[in-house]
């Protein structure tokens, strides 16, 4: 039978017959009406019947209606069961006391038919409101771990024949006989394949971040490099809109004679520094420059700046997860990736766009130790 089909239990507790002959009668309608006269008896029926709702009288020998209470709440298996006292004791006190236990109600008797049917009534809807939302919120979080579960289980399922895959094109290459083209096709196959198993990494230290269990791993990294890298890997997209990348360091023009070193993860930086130009390159109209500046200091500040302002209607939430906004094939993952590596290092990701000057800018902040090391390749 569903909970909207049965009839609610009630448990009515009371050493004077009468006042139990009175509940009964407002109740006997659309309840199935249980009876304990003393402290001790209704322990021992709520636990084994669990009503619905207990009605309970405060004055009794033994043990008084408070310390049912209090015993009632402090069982796991019987503290969801609401308490409505019915007593005589009227002083504002008793009634503090009582709603300080965990009852949910205070009736002071004599009470009439209609107020005790009505107070039965409200607080058996909001039980049953708060066990359905319950349930839903069970439901969706079961929903939730599996959607995480699968992917988690995709993600690694699909590593192991995307290596089998990157590890072929070697082995065909060395038996040789290949045309120049069909040997280009195949380093293609093994580049694209290698991006592919970088990404399926990534998506699973973003995993870990998201639950905070992602273990970083910073090292010097010498970050102009990084940002004059990813403006060759970039050229075709700017060109194409006739978009002009230009690197300073402290807002000074980029000479390349010296590496501008800090400590975060190089690929973690890569990752934040890639989306954050893809961004910007998506974002401006033809004919104009993205800046990225590197300013020293702690933390390092890396700020990159673009013409275009953001969406009204997504700026309060551009680093939020699946944020998009007029953007065909979007994931809406990119600044929200930016944010969530950023915190990974202790730092943090700021926007700020403005109408008036019609720029915008993306600034990652990333705390530095005091004495970082140089980069390998700098030695």
């Amino acid at each position: 039978m569903s909970d909207e089909a049965r009839r609610p239990s009630v448990l009515i507790v009371d050493d004077v017959p009468a006042n139990i002959r009175v509940l009964v009668d407002f109740l006997r309608e659309g309840h199935d009406l249980h009876v304990a006269t003393s402290g001790a008896d209704a322990l021992e029926l709520a636990a084994r019947l669990v009503p619905d709702i207990i009605l309970l009288d405060v004055v009794m020998p033994d043990m008084d209606g408070y310390e049912v209470c209090r015993r009632l709440k402090a069982d796991a298996a019987l503290a969801c069961i609401p308490v409505i006292f019915v007593t005589a004791r009227f002083a504002p006190e008793d009634e503090a006391l009582g709603l300080s236990l965990g009852a949910v109600d205070y009736i002071v008797k004599p009470a009439s038919r209609a107020v005790v049917r009505a107070r039965v009534k409200n607080h058996l809807e909001l039980r049953r409101a708060r066990e359905s939302l319950a349930r839903q919120n069970a439901a969706l979080t079961e929903a939730a771990k599996l959607r995480e579960d699968v992917d988690h289980i995709m993600r690694h399922d699909l590593k192991a024949p995307l290596t089998g895959i990157i590890g072929l094109p070697p082995v065909i290459l060395e038996e040789g006989g290949l045309s120049d083209q069909q040997a280009l096709f195949l380093k293609l196959i093994e580049e694209n394949g290698f991006k592919m198993l970088s990404m399926i990494n990534l998506s699973l230290d973003l995993f870990k971040m998201e639950r905070g269990t992602y273990v970083l791993r910073a090292e010097p990294v010498d970050a102009a490099a990084v940002a004059r890298r990813l403006f060759v890997e970039l050229a075709a997209l700017a060109v194409y809109r006739r978009n002009a990348f230009v690197l300073t360091v402290d807002g000074r023009p980029d000479t390349g004679a010296e590496p501008v070193v800090i400590c975060v993860e190089k690929l973690l930086f890569y990752t934040m520094l890639a989306n954050c130009l893809r961004n910007a390159l998506e974002a401006s109209p033809d004919d104009a420059a993205v800046s990225v500046d590197l300013r020293s200091g702690n933390p390092a500040l890396v700020v990159v700046a673009n013409h275009g302002v953001v969406p009204p209607d997504i700026r309060s939430r551009f680093f939020g997860k699946f944020a998009t906004s007029g953007k065909r094939g979007g994931t809406g993952l990119g600044a929200y990736s930016t944010r969530l590596m950023a915190e990974t290092h202790g730092g943090f990701a700021r926007m700020e766009t403005s109408d008036e000057t019609g720029m915008t800018t993306v600034t990652l902040a990333l705390p530095q130790p005091e004495t970082p090391e140089m980069p390998e390749t700098t030695r």
